[in-house]
């Protein structure tokens, strides 16, 4: 018969981090344990900064979210939730611009819970409010292990109808989030689809951004229903000598991947794209499993092909 440990909760978060400052936060900006946050919220951070001043005060952790430019701050508080830390995080938000505002606490009060929820409802679709309750775990006399409970979040759709324009109907819209729910269903069942990428949550955009563990670059996946294409692509976000210096090697580079590829240095803009495209009738609902395995096929050919010759 095996025997079975019993796990409890440790709820003095200070037997781990007896300071905010000069322990908890340099615990969590190590790559080890920020990729343990990036999965509970399913965006992969990387630290650029911590005690990061603004005015005459210091954010504790500043980031980047990979393969884009978008900002992400990090609040810490080891105690349960206060009004000093909520003005905190907005005057953080203001002052680094960031998209992404991250406030961890030991216990959510009910009154913050809501700000957190309302500033979601209330902000840009582009704006992203995270409140999570960072937690202790031993499994009898064990080391102590750390867990992050997610307790607001942005809400999907409610955020994802705000991007409507007017060049895109709601069938658009929800063709898109359609394909990519289903995308998430299928490709992520996939072990090896699954060790490769991080699974995000579905949107209505044309896009489905894959983060490849490099702020220049990440893999993004195409959904065009206008063109009735899909498509992947190699998104360089400001790095001309990184394009030219994959250019070098264009051929060896397509003979891998077994495909002609479009090469877009886009001189007039920041951005550079390497793109490999297929036409599909989109409106084919019997045609999505094909095109989502065609999708995994290449992304994963990108992945492996890109990184390494750039790493």
């Amino acid at each position: 018969m095996i025997t079975l440990g019993r796990m409890k909760k440790v709820d003095d978060l200070r037997q781990a981090w007896s300071h905010e400052e000069y322990e908890f936060t340099p615990w969590l900006s190590k790559p080890e344990n920020i990729k343990l946050l990036s999965d509970a919220i399913g965006i992969e951070i990387e630290v650029e900064d911590t005690e990061s001043s603004v005015d005459s005060f210091f954010a504790d952790i500043v980031g980047v979210e990979m393969g884009t430019d978008r900002k992400v701050i990090i609040e810490n508080q080891i105690e349960p939730s206060n009004h000093t830390h909520l003005g905190q995080i907005i005057t953080y938000a203001a002052g680094k611009d960031a998209k992404t505002i991250i406030w961890i606490v030991k216990e959510a009060r009910p009154a913050h819970r809501a700000a957190i929820e309302w500033l979601n409802n209330h902000t840009d679709a582009d704006i992203n409010f995270f409140l999570i309750e960072i937690e202790l775990w031993q499994i009898d006399d064990s080391l102590l292990a750390p867990k992050f409970n997610i307790v607001e979040q942005p809400n999907n759709w409610t955020r994802e109808v705000k991007k409507v324009s007017l060049d895109q109907t709601s069938e658009t819209l929800q063709a898109r989030y359609n394909f990519w729910t289903r995308f998430n269903e299928i490709a992520f069942a996939d072990v090896e689809y699954k060790r490769a990428f991080n699974i995000r949550k579905p949107s209505t955009d044309h896009w489905y951004m894959m983060t490849v563990g490099n702020s220049k670059y990440h893999i993004s996946l195409l959904y065009l229903v206008q063109r009735n294409e899909i498509g992947v692509e190699l998104y360089i976000s400001n790095d001309k000598v990184l394009f030219d210096t994959l250019y070098s090697k264009k051929d060896a580079i397509e003979a891998e991947i077994g495909q002609t590829l479009q090469w877009m240095k886009l001189p007039e803009k920041k951005a550079s794209r390497i793109v490999l495209s297929k036409s599909y009738d989109l409106t084919d609902q019997t045609l999505v499993e094909d095109e989502i395995n065609w999708l995994k096929e290449y992304s994963l050919k990108f992945k492996k092909v890109f990184i390494k010759e750039y790493k």
